[in-house]
């Protein structure tokens, strides 16, 4: 049984975390204040003097967190802290003092790998989250992810902990993809060793589970950093050409924040591969986050858009990724029998993060694709390319959708996730809940979702400026 600290609703509490015990639940209610959280699962009372002694007085076994621990001290409770307790306050004050380095949270398909430099405080806090594991082979820890823990993360590292999603890291995947062929040109190939290495990274990758899209991006990533130091074995290999690589060629170039981040993952996951390398990954530090918002079209330019298709096959194809908020590799491996037209859903199977999830579907989508499967019958997928019975490539996918901006004079660089972005923050704007849109968009964290607030002209409009009372 643990108690920590807890901000939540803008208030301070202690929350007591315990595996359910009916007897526990009864002691716990008795005290003045007491909360249940639907949304942490967790009971928490008041940071209270009062309370805090009626915990240790209902529990005198309970286990208190570091920062409580303090918290009590300065309040005049330590004749209630346990000896080995007050130890903690100087383990805490200590690892202030040394200026730990930052701690990197980083979401990957169902955990957070909570990543730092070994300490006795940071180690025992992290190995007390229910469900928590040392990952030994990659040398980080995994957390489950859940608003819980996050909160618990960030409660506890405070300033020290720096998130990356690689849900947000795929923002600009596109315009990085283009960069690439300009700037890959002028590295030297790879030798038939390194080649290898590079096959059985992949291998280990695809062993792992990772994604395709993930597999390609983080290959590609370590092949073009191995083509930029061609003249050094890969084991002698440093952090120091990392930072050269980065520094002196990928950020001159206009290479995005993401990509960055992307390339130090996957040196780290590759390194890790590579034995007798001199590489210490966990030395690898990320640039700074950039604060990219996602590209959003009116509805007017999507009618536009849309209005200036004339083939169903095209017509039907960007419509759906627009009406229901799909992304461009979920709209191209849907079937006929995904859509449940009596219940108005769409099934999206294996989605990132290997996830499945519902959607709404409109009648008036499905009669559009009625009459689309009129004309085309396809036989396997929805949308068929030339060859009947393969999917419809997304190259063909970005052209009509480049035909169809071009028409309806639309001067900006759309892309098929544009209309996806647009589909998310319309919904905001209707009033939709946030968290309903994180399900509908298949996000694993709310704060992928939540960088939609930031566009939407809800609220925006409703501020005046105050030029105009001159």
């Amino acid at each position: 049984m643990r108690a920590f600290y807890l901000e939540h609703r803008n208030s301070e509490r202690i929350c007591i975390e315990f595996s359910f015990n009916q007897d526990y639940i009864s002691k716990i209610k008795k005290i003045e204040g007491v909360r249940w959280s639907a949304t942490l699962k967790a009971w928490h009372i008041p940071l209270q003097k009062e309370c805090l002694e009626a915990l240790k007085r209902i529990f005198p076994n309970i286990e208190i967190e570091d920062r409580l621990v303090r918290w009590a001290q300065e309040n005049g409770l330590t004749q209630q802290i346990e000896p080995d307790q007050k130890e903690a306050i100087l383990k805490a004050d200590k690892i202030e003092k040394a200026q730990v380095k930052q701690v990197e949270v980083v979401c990957e398909g169902r955990t957070y790998q909570v990543i730092f430099d070994y300490n006795k405080a940071d180690t025992s806090f992290v190995s007390g989250i229910q469900g928590s594991r040392y990952n030994e082979e990659d040398g980080y820890w995994e957390v489950p992810i859940s608003s819980f823990n996050l909160k618990k993360l960030k409660t506890y590292f405070r300033d020290r902990m720096q998130l990356y999603s690689t849900e947000l890291d795929m923002m600009n995947t596109e315009e990085d993809g283009r960069l690439l062929k300009k700037i890959s040109d002028n590295l030297q190939p790879l030798s038939e060793e390194v080649k290898a290495m590079i096959v059985d990274y992949r291998r280990y990758m695809e062993y792992k589970g990772y994604s395709s899209s993930s597999i390609s991006t983080y290959v590609g990533s370590i092949e073009m950093f191995l083509k930029f130091n061609h003249d050094k074995q890969v084991q002698d290999i440093c952090n120091d050409d990392m930072i050269v690589y980065l520094k002196d060629y990928i950020q001159p170039r206009g290479m995005s924040f993401s990509y960055q981040n992307q390339l130090v993952s996957s040196a780290r996951l590759f390194f890790k591969r590579v034995r007798g390398s001199k590489v210490i990954t966990e030395q690898i530090e990320r640039p700074r986050r950039t604060h990219k918002l996602p590209n959003v079209l009116s509805k007017k330019e999507v009618k536009a858009i849309i209005d200036n298709i004339r083939n169903k096959k095209h017509k039907a194809l960007i419509s759906l990724i627009y009406a229901c908020g799909l992304r461009r590799s979920e709209v191209l491996k849907l079937r006929f029998r995904h859509i449940d037209s009596n219940r108005h859903v769409l099934l999206i199977i294996d989605a990132k993060g290997k996830k499945d999830r519902v959607v709404p579907i409109s009648e008036k989508v499905i009669e559009m694709l009625r009459e689309y499967y009129k004309e085309y019958t396809p036989e396997v997928y929805l949308f068929e390319g030339q060859k009947r019975g393969h999917p419809y490539s997304e190259e063909s996918l970005k052209k009509v959708l480049e035909v169809a901006v071009k028409k309806a004079r639309i001067y900006k660089p759309v892309t098929p996730h544009w209309l996806r972005h647009s589909y998310a923050t319309h919904l905001l704007e209707a009033g939709t809940d946030l968290r309903y849109i994180q399900e509908l968009l298949g996000h694993k964290s709310s704060r992928t979702t939540e960088i939609y607030t930031h566009v939407t002209d809800k609220s925006l409009q409703k501020i005046a400026s105050p030029f105009d009372s001159l």
